[in-house]
């Protein structure tokens, strides 16, 4: 396993491109094996989570070749209709291959999900939608087998204990795009990510309508056609590197951003008394010395993201007073909290709350990382922390953020990736 030794305190300095969308590519990925044709697929992320996605797509018998962020897919040699334990429990975002397969070839059978430890992520609105659409499942052998003779079209109401899925939305998306009839899915995701996924089967020739709303309409078609298209930006991706600008106090661009998908973070950091300076595609950090402690609540978009949680935690350990953060979304998704403490943090945990008291410094220290965004979380505390700090377990961070140590040394920090032991 390999490591991150950061040296803290550095002002960061220049321009940063943002890469595309994670959870849009990997949803995308899985409608393309809908198509009759090849695919193309622009911006998407050279990333540990795509490079699983492609092994299974080469498993199931398509073709794929993906070279400098291009990827395209040919589905025409698929055969095999199981996606293996090896593959699928690394990676959660697996599953939305699961509509595709019972859409295209009827049948799937399908490991049960692994991927970050951030609390339960049941899957019964995935099999609920599908058993909507006429899917019959069994749960053997701890896979998923669904088969269905013909897919057909009906009212499906996704809303969960937490709010809308994103890839239960995904997956049933897909399937009612090759369903008989028409399709209304209620309280879907509003996620620009699923909005992504419609424009991507409305250009295979799907009729999609409402996306980015809670009710989306479906009028299902015979068939579906390869396409080209180009991957939205990642707004996780640059929400990290916004309060990477902000918590070393640095005045850097971010490039390659619809804006639009992160005014939940803006109006956050405004009410911090920070100043935000953004075009259509881009944003500037204007840096302060200090900053105001707030209250933020994680919700489905265009709520404050839960993937944003994390590293916006680790910006309040060094605010003015007392914040407070409510976990709405994955309300155990607090894993990060004893590493930042670790950092000299003062977190302190009430069930779904974490109480921020604000620090005059952090400091260095070897801390463990859990998941993806707690990763990011824990490079962001290095950076602006006194003296050396020493990550371990960054595989998380590879799964979703492209060449991520090389973007931020471009702009000053000083990361260095090491095997564990050295």
């Amino acid at each position: 396993m390999e490591k991150f030794i950061i040296e803290g305190c550095h002002k960061l300095e220049g321009e940063v491109n943002i890469s595309g969308s994670k959870n849009s590519s990997l949803p995308i990925i899985a409608a393309s094996i809908m198509g009759e044709g090849k695919s193309i697929l622009h911006n998407v992320p050279d990333l540990k989570d795509v490079q699983t996605m492609i092994k299974i797509l080469n498993f199931l018998g398509a073709k794929t070749k993906f070279e400098n962020n291009t990827l395209e897919i040919d589905p025409s040699g698929i055969y095999q209709f199981t996606a293996p334990y090896e593959f699928v429990s690394t990676m959660r975002g697996s599953i939305c291959l699961l509509g595709p397969l019972l859409a295209k070839y009827k049948k799937a059978r399908f490991s049960m999900p692994g991927g970050c430890v951030i609390g339960p992520r049941p899957i019964d609105l995935h099999i609920k939608g599908l058993k909507k659409l006429g899917v019959e499942i069994e749960n053997e052998d701890g896979y998923i087998v669904g088969k269905v003779d013909k897919l057909k079209g009906n009212k499906i109401f996704l809303g969960g204990n937490f709010g809308p899925s994103v890839l239960a939305t995904a997956n049933i998306l897909c399937a009612a795009t090759l369903a008989e009839g028409e399709t209304i899915i209620e309280f879907a995701s509003c996620e620009p990510e699923i909005v992504d996924l419609a424009n991507f089967l409305k250009k295979m020739g799907a009729k999609i309508y409402g996306e980015g709303s809670h009710l989306i309409k479906v009028e299902g078609v015979k068939n579906l056609k390869g396409t080209e298209y180009t991957i939205i930006p990642d707004r996780i991706e640059a929400g990290t590197y916004i309060l990477a600008g902000y918590i070393t106090k640095s005045r850097i661009r971010v490039n390659g951003v619809i804006t639009n998908h992160l005014l939940a973070l803006f109006d956050k950091l405004e009410e911090e008394g920070l100043e935000i300076s953004y075009g259509d595609d881009y944003v500037e950090t204007i840096p302060k010395d200090k900053w105001k402690a707030v209250e933020i609540t994680t919700l489905p978009f265009p709520g404050f993201p839960t993937d944003l949680q994390a590293q916006m935690m680790s910006f309040l350990t060094l605010a003015e007073g007392v914040s407070l953060i409510t976990e709405k979304v994955f309300p155990e998704r607090f894993i990060h909290v004893g590493e930042l403490n670790r950092l000299g943090a003062d977190i302190t945990l009430d069930g779904s709350k974490a109480i921020i008291k604000g620090v005059k410094s952090l400091k260095g220290a070897k801390v463990m990382a859990s998941d993806l965004r707690a990763s990011a979380a824990l490079v962001l505390a290095g950076l602006a922390a006194e003296g050396i700090t020493e990550i371990s377990r960054i595989y998380h961070l590879d799964r979703g953020y492209e060449k991520f140590e090389h973007k931020l040394n471009a702009l000053g920090a000083k990361i260095k990736r090491v095997k564990e032991g050295v």
